[in-house]
């Protein structure tokens, strides 16, 4: 069988700390699925608010086209996620987002993510090239 690889950025340009609850946990007693994917959105949103963004308020807003989750290693209640979020692979309407996700206490990676973004504008319903605004505020986080 063949496994979906995702290659890390050379550099993440945002990090954060994530609990995860015991709702994140599913029968199988560790952090089921779907929730990594939620990780991954609560990381975006935070990352946007480093950079001046309001969810929604900046006229054009991201969507997400598509998704991968690699799990590394089982996370169960009570640690916590140090999210580090990253981009790559930019073109004239979007990106793709990687996030690494590693327990805060010990440094090891659990989960690696994925997420490709498109901007969109929910007024003219059609997706719409990266706003220059954005670009230029990545580019200053660059080294």
């Amino acid at each position: 069988m063949s496994r979906t690889e995702i290659r890390l950025p050379d550099r993440f340009l945002f990090s954060t700390n994530i609990p995860i609850r015991n709702s994140d946990i599913n029968a199988g007693r560790h952090v089921a699925f779907h929730m990594v994917l939620s990780f991954t959105e609560e990381a975006r949103i935070r990352f946007w608010r480093s950079l001046g963004y309001s969810e929604g308020k900046q006229g054009v807003a991201v969507i997400t086209v598509d998704a991968a989750v690699i799990y590394k290693k089982q996370g169960f209640y009570g640690q916590t996620l140090k999210v580090e979020v990253g981009l790559a692979d930019f073109h004239a309407k979007g990106c793709d987002m990687i996030f690494r996700m590693s327990d805060l206490e010990t440094g090891e990676e659990m989960f690696r993510a994925k997420t490709s973004l498109l901007f969109f504008d929910y007024q003219q319903q059609k997706v719409v090239p990266v706003p220059e605004d954005f670009r230029k505020r990545i580019a200053a986080l660059q080294p």
